[in-house]
């Protein structure tokens, strides 16, 4: 497996895997199916080559076989703060330490960057296993939103977590 930064080439690769997972867990996320498979390849290739954010891919067998992103913020008074993004691996591929190398990553990242202090991120409660695999990557829950987000008729809280960055000690590897 290798764990690559996106660029506008995968864009294509990029959008059927957030499809997916915007199909099979809408309660995960706050975007739904139905508005972004109507966005043309030119919005998700843009969302490749942002300045304020980075996605990265877990590749198998040169597939894309996972995604996370990473959002700085564009606000001076809140620069030490990066969010965690768009976390998907499919189902075949979960439990084979794909996403754990796909946060790591995130989190390498964001030691990189002097400024930021603190990576934050949503997700939603009834999800155990991403709980889990935040709380073993040090993320600690900060608050729980309730009814955060609506699918048809059902509600779904979200836990926000956070993790201190020490860019220090990045520096020192």
């Amino acid at each position: 497996m290798a764990i690559e930064l996106l660029d506008p080439s995968r864009a294509k690769a990029y959008r059927q895997l957030m499809l997916e997972a915007y199909s099979l867990h809408p309660e995960a996320f706050v975007s739904s199916i139905g508005n972004r498979e109507k966005l043309p390849l030119s919005w998700w290739e843009g969302q490749l080559d942002d300045e304020l954010s980075a996605v990265f891919g877990a590749f198998v067998d040169g597939q894309l076989a996972g995604i996370v992103g990473l959002a700085f913020e564009p606000w001076e008074d809140a620069q030490h703060k990066a969010t965690l993004f768009g976390l998907y691996v499919p189902q075949a591929l979960r439990g084979q330490g794909v996403g754990e190398q796909l946060v790591q990553a995130v989190l390498s990242l964001a030691e990189q960057e002097p400024d930021i202090k603190v990576v934050e991120l949503t997700v939603s409660a009834n999800s155990t296993a991403a709980l889990a695999l935040y709380r073993r990557c040090g993320f600690e829950q900060s608050a729980l939103e309730d009814s955060a987000i609506r699918v048809g008729e059902d509600y779904f809280d979200r836990v926000h977590m956070r993790r201190r960055v020490d860019a220090a000690v990045a520096a020192d590897e």
